[in-house]
């Protein structure tokens, strides 16, 4: 989850729209993409259980 907006990753859906394909794990996820609803980096997420 972004710390910054909240906005959740979830790895069965990805972000194909930004270049992370359906099924990516998070550890998978480049350094450098961002968050798509405000911008903030992948350190600025934090592991919430759903």
């Amino acid at each position: 989850m972004c710390l910054i907006c909240g906005w959740i990753y979830d790895e069965a859906t990805g972000d194909p729209e930004h270049g992370v394909p359906k099924g990516t794990p998070w550890s998978m996820v480049p350094l450098n993409w961002a968050c798509p609803e405000c911008g903030a980096r992948k350190e600025d997420f934090e592991m919430v259980q759903i």
